[in-house]
């Protein structure tokens, strides 16, 4: 895809009376990172980037609360935010669109068709102690990879994150302009799924224990899921009190397994959980389950159609009923 392309569509978007700001990316202050950008003035495009270190969701900075004008000043000033969305990012805004998380004519969505972005774990293991912002650009299922002043060829694959490569829809689903060829979607694909589900339960249970038993109740995995846009967190009440304050297994696993279930039909799989998470914990095969349930059972999947329900707030009579007594 073309960064000249997004800046100039992102100058567009800026030049309309009812846009008041753009999300997008530009460079981080160090090594691999990307940051997100916050656009106002036209003179500030040309920090805009795009390339495969950009494996951030920009999409809860749309949730975030403003400070809000006068009536008249609101009246008066432009209320559309535009966005850079990747794929995965579409179907968070379709999810939103459908609870009515963010109404659909405050977005002026700039899609961008990904071909998939690196994993930041995989890229600082190859290449440890990088200090200077790089570049990455993608050639032929390579990426060339520049920093203090020399390129490296990495082979895709070897850097690829793993969602990537089960992806469905690396198109954007819903935009205003698209950047980029369209890409086609893939089919859905379980197969780790699969593999987990056949363990015995106990071996199941003792992964997740083990897993669980590393996680420091950061809430850095809520805290950055598009889809966990409540004001108050009904994990942080008091009264009633759903978790202790203690950082123990047991209270541990409620954590995960509350965040979990909240997440059930609502998940876009964009692993931004398991990206932030500091201890590595495999959050994703636990949302990547329970959307494989979401698919096989009522032949649903998230954010792909704004016009539809979502799925735990419907009800059909040849839905399956088997957890009735």
């Amino acid at each position: 895809m073309s960064v000249q392309k997004l800046k100039d569509e992102a100058a567009r978007a800026l030049g309309r009376k009812d846009v008041k700001y753009l999300i997008g990316y530009k460079k981080g202050s160090y090594g691999f990172r990307v940051s997100p950008a916050f656009i106002e003035p036209k003179e500030d495009i040309d920090q805009l980037i795009w390339s495969p270190l950009c494996n951030m969701s920009l999409v809860k900075y749309v949730m975030m609360e403003e400070a809000l004008p006068s009536l008249t000043e609101q009246a008066m000033k432009p209320s559309k935010i535009a966005l850079v969305a990747r794929g995965c990012d579409s179907r968070a805004l379709n999810l939103l669109i459908e609870e009515k998380g963010v109404p659909r004519d405050k977005l002026y969505i700039i899609g961008v068709s990904c071909q998939g972005v690196i994993d930041q774990r995989k890229i600082e293991a190859r290449f440890p102690q990088v200090t200077e912002s790089a570049e990455v650009v993608e050639d032929n299922g390579k990426y060339i990879i520049t920093f203090h002043g020399q390129s490296h060829e990495v082979p895709k694959e070897e850097l690829l994150a793993d969602l990537c490569t089960v992806c469905q829809y690396p198109t954007p689903l819903i935009y205003d302009k698209l950047i980029g060829d369209k890409a086609a979607a893939r089919k859905p694909c379980y197969d780790e799924i699969k593999a987990f589900e056949a363990l015995p339960v106990e071996e199941r249970l003792a992964f997740w224990q083990q897993q669980f038993s590393k996680c420091v109740r950061c809430y850095a995995c809520r805290n950055v899921c598009p889809l966990c846009y409540s004001t108050i967190c009904s994990l942080d009440s008091l009264s009633p009190q759903w978790l202790r304050r203690s950082v123990d297994p047991s209270e541990n696993f409620m954590f995960q397994i509350i965040r979990t279930f909240h997440l059930a039909g609502r998940c876009i799989g964009c692993g931004e959980c398991e990206r932030v998470c500091p201890m590595n914990l495999p959050l994703m095969k636990l949302n990547r389950k329970l959307e494989k349930d979401a698919k096989e059972l009522f032949d649903y999947e998230s954010g792909k159609d704004p016009k539809s329900k979502p799925l735990l707030t419907t009800f059909r009579p040849e839905d399956p009923q088997g957890f009735i007594l």
